[in-house]
């Protein structure tokens, strides 16, 4: 008995000593080492930097950017003020969410939960979305590729939250993009589908076709 009680404590011990290591903080920034594994990383004024093939639970900032690098492995990303790059193959458990920032998800990725920004650009290349994207002011561009397994949605201003001038988003859908749900379009936008591409019902916006690797500048 006494011996099995040893055991029970060195377990315990060892299982905290090798436990996801959460790192939490006010200022400053936060750099998770290339393949190493944590749990939560949270700041709020500062930036993420996660290197190549690491992985991690949810990830938060308020007053910063998060950068994640090829390969690795995430849950949630999020922040206020900053943007969020993905490198190539990042998989994300989660949502990606920004609100004054930009979000860009390059080669490979897949992300198991929505994009959501309300003044920043949404880009994604040879991207898998498994649900929609939202945005209020922000561009999108559903590169060559890419599939969205949810919808669209580009909603009216609240100018409560939104502070940007009263222009029109550019919405893209590119060569072999794929966005099976709706796309709805709550104010008005410029809106651009490939014709190698495949979309769900559009409403509040008029789809124009193009050809070329780029769509036409206004």
């Amino acid at each position: 008995m006494k011996h099995a009680h040893w055991i029970l404590v060195f377990s315990l011990a060892c299982g905290s000593a090798w436990a996801d290591e959460d790192i939490s903080k006010v200022n400053g920034r936060i750099s998770a080492e290339a393949g190493k594994t944590y749990g939560d990383l949270e700041t709020v004024n500062g930036s993420i930097e996660i290197g190549a093939a690491t992985q991690t639970k949810n990830v938060e900032t308020v007053n910063g950017s998060i950068q994640v690098g090829e390969h690795a492995r995430t849950g949630g990303v999020s922040t206020v003020n900053g943007g969020i790059r993905l490198g190539s193959k990042v998989v994300v458990s989660g949502n990606l969410e920004t609100v004054n920032g930009s979000v860009l998800a390059e080669r490979g990725s897949q992300i198991s939960g929505g994009v959501e920004t309300v003044n920043g650009s949404i880009g994604l290349v040879e991207t898998e979305l498994g649900k929609g994207i939202e945005t209020v002011n922000g561009d999108i561009t559903v590169g060559v590729g890419s599939h969205v397994r949810g919808g669209i949605l580009v909603t009216k201003p609240n100018f409560g939250f939104s502070f940007k001038p009263n222009r029109k988003p550019r919405v893209i859908i590119g060569p072999n993009a794929v966005v099976d749900g709706p796309l709805k379009f709550e104010r008005e936008v410029t809106l651009y589908v490939h014709r190698s591409a495949k979309i769900g019902a559009v409403t509040g916006a008029t789809a124009r076709s193009f050809d070329g690797d780029v769509a036409p500048e206004d």
